[in-house]
């Protein structure tokens, strides 16, 4: 009964903690570039003194689904999508860097070149600067070209270059705010062989159907977690009867 009641306890709260990750998958199922959240549960006995009688059920993996999202065609010069693995970098306002595949962008009353969030876009050689008074085209490459509107048109100046990484999925962490890091604060080198889609952004990752069906799914092991814990008291009630009498 102990170890009924300790299993079925933490088996609730974490299927709670499920429950909460994929209602957050819901809503974020039109975010640009999200990637889906993912979480197992399994069981863990208890070390004490006592019989081994006691098990703990602890949400032992939290991943991420890291399948590429469907690429949509805006047309909008500084939207950019990354083509399979990779990632954008940007420039934390602590200095540190981190990673997204968010590439709906825009430009501040500076010109600099900044995320939805107001995060700045790091370039190769640091903040990317827009120039007035041209239009943006970006390359396969992540290179920023400026066409001026007038005068001379074919007279396109690379203005800079998008910081474009692939550092191994397994080494990113998840951060609150929705973005990628890697431990201690390391930085990934560019890589040469990442490519982007000027015009297009990436979609999210979540499969609304199957994050659904899940959420059906917890919410009756849920369900089944708090009828063991009735149980449970009812053994309890009965054994306890069961002893004043004798």
């Amino acid at each position: 009964m102990d170890k009924l009641i300790y299993t079925a306890m933490t088996g609730a709260k974490g299927t709670m903690g499920q429950q909460a990750a994929v209602a957050n998958n819901l809503a974020n199922v039109s975010t640009t570039g999200f990637r889906a959240e993912l979480h197992r549960l399994r069981a863990v006995p208890v070390r004490s003194e006592a019989l081994p009688s006691r098990a703990f059920v602890v949400d032992a993996t939290v991943g991420t689904d890291f399948t590429p999202g469907p690429l949509a065609y805006t047309g909008r010069t500084l939207d950019v999508a990354v083509n399979g693995q990779g990632w954008l970098a940007i420039t934390m306002p602590n200095g540190s860097e981190a990673y997204t595949r968010s590439g709906s962008l825009v430009a501040d009353e500076n010109g600099v070149l900044r995320t939805q969030l107001g995060f700045e876009v790091a370039g190769d050689a640091g903040p990317i600067a827009l120039p007035p008074d041209n239009v943006i085209e970006i390359g396969g490459d992540g290179s920023i070209s400026a066409i001026p509107t007038d005068g001379n048109r074919n007279a396109a100046n690379v203005v800079g270059r998008l910081k474009l990484v692939n550092p191994p999925v397994e080494n990113l962490i998840r951060g609150e705010d929705g973005l990628f890091r890697l431990p201690a604060g390391q930085v990934a080198p560019a890589d040469e062989n990442v490519r982007v889609s000027g015009g297009h952004v990436e979609g999210s990752n979540v499969n609304m159907v199957e994050q659904m069906v899940t959420m059906i799914s917890l919410t009756r092991n849920y369900e089944t977690q708090m009828q063991m814990l009735q149980r449970a008291q009812e053994n309890d009630r009965a054994a306890t009867k069961v002893i004043s009498v004798s």
